[in-house]
């Protein structure tokens, strides 16, 4: 049972087998768009994973994540078993280089994440803004920027694609994808609601002032009115002199973001629940060769194992084992149908927070460690909070610092503030200083970063020498 999938004969099976476990999936209450299933070649699947979609905007930063994978998958440790994309329908290729029981396992394992993101509420939210056919709309947009590059070369195109990548994960999760520009005086986007009849009449007893009116007294209305954290949407809308085709760039990168944001929101429910119904999908399916169902078990036991290589302890989570082990857990405890609440209504800061428990956290041997200048690993940590807050830590805010446009100046430069506060992190001063170089070059005037230093001093870095 160690052959490939890429003769006839493995094909077949492959459909037949894959055709009874949708049934059974179905059959055990799996509720989910239509999914194409397709088998590629290892080197094609190694591009989907580097650049996140099949057809997508060329930039050699892309070039940079594809050697460092293909390191990591020299050295054993990374393998790609498979990517799904969600959508109607979602699309799932497979690697023709596994063998049949382990693509019988990945097709078990996709059906898991169609449930999922059908059902999960950020999911759902998400879609519904972007679309069903994210695929097909980055092809497209992959051909307009291959046409931008044969109207305005490669140098300056890419020069966009510098920036906006910069930025790919600069965006505000807590507005909606498509929206409207600032409302200005004298310049309504929206009509106004009915003014209730009892605050009317409030306004107007004596002593009450009427509201200024700031175009009429000539004053410059702010720019940004309040600090704005989607510095994609805000550069596309008012860099001053940011052509169209550069604007539709950024806008571009700004949609693919809002695409992918569920799948990091909730990579560790979204893993555990696809390898909680791979595993019990195999188990139920009776239908399997026993000699399959075997290796198929194997091929799960790597796949959720707590540990990194061999028998060393993991120092980072792996996601399928957490995802997994809790779902388990929650389901002996709650049920089936207190789960799929659950899925339906959590991220993964509530479902760490809420159902990740001390005993939980016991048994699985999780813990806070701290790394020594000599290289030495140290527990620092075992407390329900401690482990809670070193696991979500770095999905806070898309994992980037939080920056947002603060000021719009009158001569056009730009003023960007990191809001250490609530990231409770410092910045990377090094890499701040290379992407306001990169935004400088779009915006065309200076543009400067409030924040603060190590010591907790403030800093100011600046995309131009002033």
């Amino acid at each position: 049972m160690c052959t490939t999938t890429n003769s006839p004969e493995t094909i077949e099976a492959l459909k037949k087998y894959s055709g009874q476990i949708e049934q059974l999936a179905r059959d055990l209450g799996l509720d989910y768009y239509p999914v194409d299933f397709e088998l590629v070649p290892n080197n094609f699947m190694m591009e989907i994973a580097v650049y996140g979609l099949p057809v997508r905007m060329h930039h050699w930063s892309f070039g940079v994540r594809y050697i460092h994978q293909l390191i990591r998958q020299g050295m054993g440790h990374s393998r790609i078993f498979e990517v799904m994309f969600p959508g109607d329908p979602c699309r799932a290729y497979l690697v023709n280089g596994n063998t049949l029981p382990e693509n019988t396992l990945v097709t078990a394992h996709v059906l898991g994440h169609a449930d999922f993101s059908k059902n999960n509420h950020l999911f759902a939210k998400f879609m519904e803004m972007a679309g069903g056919h994210i695929l097909e709309q980055a092809a497209a947009r992959a051909h307009r920027i291959e046409t931008a590059i044969q109207e305005h070369g490669q140098e300056r195109v890419e020069a966009v694609l510098d920036a906006a990548l910069a930025l790919e994960p600069h965006i505000d999760i807590n507005r909606e994808l498509h929206r409207p520009l600032y409302t200005t005086p004298g310049h309504k986007v929206e009509p106004q609601p009915q003014v209730d009849p009892f605050l009317k009449r409030f306004r107007s007893l004596p002593g009450e002032k009427a509201p200024t009116d700031h175009h009429a007294t000539g004053k410059r209305a702010t720019i940004p009115p309040q600090p704005e954290y989607d510095l994609l949407w805000f550069i596309a809308n008012y860099a001053p002199d940011l052509e169209g085709w550069e604007r539709d760039i950024f806008l571009a990168v700004r949609e693919e973001s809002f695409y992918f944001y569920p799948v990091f929101a909730c990579q560790i429910m979204n893993e555990g629940w696809a390898s909680y119904w791979h595993a019990r999908l195999l188990r139920e399916a009776d239908f399997l060769p026993h000699d399959l169902y075997l290796s198929a078990i194997k091929a799960h036991s790597d796949v959720v194992r707590p540990y990194a290589a061999e028998r060393q302890l993991a120092l980072a989570v792996n996601p399928y084992h957490l995802g997994f082990s809790m779902w388990e857990d929650i389901i002996e405890k709650h049920g089936l149908d207190n789960a799929r609440r659950i899925m339906k209504e959590e991220d993964d800061f509530g479902f760490v927070r809420n159902y990740l428990t001390k005993e939980l956290i016991e048994k699985l041997e999780l813990f806070v460690y701290e790394a020594r200048n000599d290289g030495d690993i140290r527990i620092a940590d075992n407390e329900v909070h401690a482990v809670h807050e070193a696991i979500l830590s770095p999905k806070f805010n898309y994992g980037a610092p939080r920056i947002a446009a603060n000021n719009l100046h009158v001569d056009g430069s730009l003023q960007l503030l990191h809001d250490h506060q609530s990231d409770g992190r410092g910045i990377d001063l090094a890499r701040a200083e290379r992407v306001l170089e990169y935004i400088g070059r779009i915006w065309r005037r200076p543009v400067t970063l409030h924040t603060i230093g190590d010591r907790g001093e403030a800093r100011v870095v600046t995309s131009k020498r002033i």
